[in-house]
């Protein structure tokens, strides 16, 4: 049975391009589809079940990486997760980044040696991965890239919020969870609940690491704060943070917090 491969590429005629690049270096690789966007490949990764992603790390919405990740945390655990491919624009820190974890990339414009590599070395791990595995290493390489993406910055003191026709300043002392919401970020405190337009990966670089922890791609919550952690029939994990109702998901990448469980 042929391999097969989804390309994730907002850009048509790269996508077309590298698809075309790889009917000459892998003619036996089927492409089974291109995703114009990060959720689409996401959908289209879950029903195709290819054995090679090509994800383009700039996409409308989700990031190839933040795409990567979510398909990481919904992939069944007795599948074989695809071997992954970053396509990026020259990018010192990003090539740097893939490097260091062993993860490969394809650099736009597509060229034909360095695909001539990137296809034997995908040979050579779908060879030894013998119909299984994948995911936990996947899980752990997409972790740290996505930490070393966090970056730091001049730490946040407050959180300024509108409610109606009032600017409300909320000392982050006081914030127990940050969580995505559509066009907006919750910010929980101990019962009030506020909406801001800030995005979560722009404040994560604001946070303290060790005091926010991400739990969740759209999830980040005060470590002290964490009352309990369960887990429910499926295995999947949620916490209970002190002063809320709420249980918030745990992601697949992020369980290695809790290791006691």
């Amino acid at each position: 049975m042929n391999p097969t491969a989804l390309i994730a590429e907002d850009e048509h005629l790269l996508a077309q391009a590298l698809q075309a690049e790889l009917r000459k270096a892998w003619p036996e690789l089927q492409v089974v589809g291109i995703a114009g966007d990060g959720e689409s490949a996401i959908r289209e990764a879950l029903e195709h079940r290819p054995a090679v992603l090509f994800f383009d790390i700039r996409m409308p919405g989700l990031s190839g990486l933040e795409a990567a990740a979510q398909l990481a945390d919904e992939w069944p655990d007795d599948q074989p997760f695809p071997a992954l491919v970053f396509v990026t624009a020259y990018d010192q820190y990003a090539v740097e980044a893939f490097e260091a974890q062993a993860m490969d990339y394809v650099l736009k414009p597509v060229q034909p040696a360095r695909l001539t590599k990137t296809v034997a070395k995908l040979k050579e791990a779908l060879a030894q991965r013998n119909g299984g595995g994948g995911l936990d290493t996947a899980v752990e390489q997409l972790r740290h890239l996505l930490a070393g993406q966090r970056g730091s910055a001049a730490p946040l003191k407050v959180i300024q919020a509108g409610v109606g026709n009032t600017l409300k300043m909320v000392p982050i002392a006081e914030v127990l969870v940050f969580e995505a919401a559509d066009k907006y970020v919750r910010v929980l405190t101990t019962g009030h609940e506020y909406l801001i337009r800030t995005p979560l990966k722009d404040l994560l670089p604001q946070l303290d690491a060790d005091e926010f922890w991400q739990v969740h791609r759209g999830t980040v919550v005060r470590a002290e704060a964490i009352e309990a952690v369960t887990r429910d029939e499926a295995g999947k994990l949620h916490l209970q943070v002190r002063g809320r109702k709420e249980k918030l998901p745990v992601s697949r990448l992020y369980a290695h917090l809790f290791r006691a469980m």
